[in-house]
């Protein structure tokens, strides 16, 4: 029995090495893409015009707080085409009286329909053809940049072969196990879409800080693909559009665009759920790579038990591969996270791991059976 049980254990051990040596080929190959990466200068110095967007719905609050910020960047010309979508707050009267003052600013004004309920999508639909320019930014009206080079530096990133420009968007730094759980996981968001991005196969962007042409958006019909869904204005659009070649992406702290995260665990949870079921959406090749990250640490987790369980003498080799892993990750995510200006996150790198993972794998698994109904 004690020969069996032995067996058991250094079977269990054989695939975790394999395990592991698939995460590290992950970590270096993949997401090392972007960990190793050197920012490039600016493309070209040419200054175009572009129209800022943003979709508002009761966010009076926010819009008195943000607005100004998004106004007052340094650029020589734009606009910020704002769509007040059906709000019954005193969003339109503020927004009327920043007209008074900034002259670049340009409201759109949607009304509640009862028979006809719109989604974002919709709002943003509106201020895309509202919109002067070609090059087109978006962002939220919770949403404040990082600097007032925030235009320049994502507008610096198109070229004439380039239609859309991913940029970063974390989390105001606020006190509290959640905020610090919320910034991690956005982090390790943004690693996975700059580094699919540099690998020329870019599936996702954040709508708090995206760029692309206005000629791309109505080639792809807008969103006409994925209209029936709440989720996709941002990742299902760069997912279908981006190519090979028209994609860029600009990560200096100059355009970061901040926001709050969600305070309580139930808002949390819902948005993230909400979030996930575009990825039932994605193109196959995105799904498998993905889920193919997902699946390797859920199983290395599994597997190290499973070892320790059937036979206690296999630690030494557990935690040995255990150990290897870590400094593979450490080494990529830190790379990462200093580019990103989140470096201090990574001293609680095991614990976020093991939380980051059942995350992942439990909430994509509910979002798999989730609908998602078109509403903000």
């Amino acid at each position: 029995m004690f020969d069996v049980i032995s067996l058991l254990g250094l079977v269990c051990c054989g695939v975790l090495a394999a395990i592991v040596l698939f995460q590290i080929w992950y970590g270096l190959g993949v997401l090392g893409k972007f960990s190793f990466y050197k920012p490039q200068p600016a493309v070209h110095t040419k200054q175009e015009p572009v129209s800022i967007i943003i979709a508002a719905r009761n966010e009076y609050e926010n819009l008195q707080r943000f607005l100004p910020s998004i106004l007052n960047q340094e650029y020589p010309e734009f606009e910020v085409v704002v769509v007040n979508h059906c709000s019954w707050d005193q969003s339109q009267q503020y927004l009327e009286s920043m007209q008074a003052t900034y002259p670049r600013l340009k409201v759109s004004q949607l009304l509640e329909q009862e028979k006809y309920p719109t989604g974002k999508k919709f709002a943003l639909t509106i201020g895309i053809k509202a919109a002067k320019y070609d090059q087109l930014l978006f962002t939220d009206a919770d949403c404040e940049p990082a600097s007032n080079n925030w235009l320049a530096n994502m507008q610096s990133r198109f070229s004439p072969q380039t239609e859309i420009v991913l940029g970063y968007s974390p989390f105001f730094k606020q006190p509290g196990f959640l905020n610090k759980y919320a910034r991690f996981h956005d982090l390790m968001t943004a690693i996975f879409y700059f580094a699919f991005a540099l690998r020329k196969t870019a599936f996702m962007g954040v709508g708090r800080n995206l760029a692309y042409r206005k000629e791309l958006f109505f080639k792809h019909k807008g969103f006409a693909s994925h209209q029936h869904l709440l989720t996709g204005d941002d990742d299902l659009f760069v997912n279908q559009a981006a190519t090979a070649t028209n994609i860029a992406i600009e990560c200096s702290e100059d355009s970061f665009v901040y926001t709050p995260a969600k305070t309580t665990f139930s808002a949390w949870i819902r948005q993230k759920t909400r979030h996930l079921v575009a990825g039932k959406y994605y193109k196959n090749e995105h799904r498998v790579a993905l889920a193919s990250f997902y699946i390797g640490q859920l199983l290395f987790y599994i597997v190290s038990v499973a070892a320790l369980v059937i036979d206690i003498h296999t630690w030494p080799m557990v935690v040995g591969l255990y150990a290897l892993r870590l400094v593979v990750q450490v080494v990529v995510y830190y790379n990462a996270a200093i580019k990103l200006k989140a470096a201090p996150l990574l001293w609680g790198l095991p614990i976020w791991d093991i939380i980051y993972t059942f995350n992942m794998v439990v909430f994509g698994a509910i979002s798999l059976f989730t609908r998602n109904r078109k509403k903000w």
